[in-house]
């Protein structure tokens, strides 16, 4: 151990899942509460900003042991840290596919799960497994995941043809998923294609122009399915063409 890990473990506050719960019920707030039930979020939650968790991040850092027992809790506040707390390298099969199933909201089963399982080394096989499963919620994690592992994985370790196979699925079945939010992630997985695997890029620009517009059922927000045409085309001018990302969690 050296020095740096040394003055790293002195700033770790070490957290109960119980206190951390209190303390999830103190940042909590009622118009957040508010937005969050009209996006769908059910069960006993605090309403708790994204920024707020991440004040917790900064004490806890990562903490596997933790984040298990916050996800058990199915509050959906304390599901999302515990995605962003988790160890990648610790995390496995076994508690991902457990994950996948207790996900019972979007921002659960579209970005808590599948980050944390693009960042481990499970994420393009879990990904191809749940896009088969049975469960709507499973599927989108499914789909989710395999977006996320495309953004942060070098062009030359990906499987070019398969994603190729998962392209053409899409112009096929995208339209029979309206309006539910299996279109909505199998879109997205047509952006992040085009958007960072720069050998498909032009492929999934003409997926993207059969898809055409997406309609989604966003539970009367304001929310909308961009474009995928217009998006991917907004990353080439803007000249970030195969940008990766380091990590999927943000």
């Amino acid at each position: 151990m050296n020095l740096n890990d040394i003055c790293s473990l002195k700033n770790i506050i070490l957290m109960t899942r119980n206190e951390v719960l209190q303390e999830l019920a103190v940042l909590g707030n009622e118009q957040t509460k508010k937005i969050y039930t009209k996006h769908g979020a059910t069960g006993d939650f605090y309403g708790v900003k994204v920024a707020d968790l991440k004040k917790i991040l900064k004490k806890t850092k990562k903490n596997h042991a933790l984040a298990l027992e916050l996800f058990d809790t199915e509050n959906v506040d304390a599901m999302y840290l515990a995605g962003l707390m988790a160890n990648e390298k610790e995390i496995t099969v076994t508690t991902l596919q457990d994950w996948a199933k207790k996900a019972n909201w979007y921002m659960i089963s579209e970005y808590t799960v599948p980050w944390i399982a693009a960042d481990s080394p499970y994420g393009w096989t879990l990904g191809l497994e749940w896009i088969e499963n049975s469960s709507e919620n499973v599927v989108t994690t499914g789909w989710s995941t395999l977006s996320s592992w495309v953004t942060i994985t070098k062009d030359e370790e990906l499987d070019l043809n398969q994603i190729e196979q998962l392209l053409d699925r899409i112009v096929v079945h995208i339209h029979e998923h309206q309006p539910t939010r299996v279109a909505h992630v199998m879109n997205h997985f047509v952006i992040a294609v085009g958007s960072s695997v720069i050998p498909l890029s032009e492929k999934a620009m003409a997926v993207a122009a059969k898809i055409g517009k997406i309609s989604v059922d966003m539970n009367g927000t304001a929310c909308k399915v961009p474009l995928a045409k217009d998006y991917i085309q907004k990353v080439i001018d803007k000249d970030r063409l195969g940008k990766k990302k380091k990590k999927a969690r943000c």
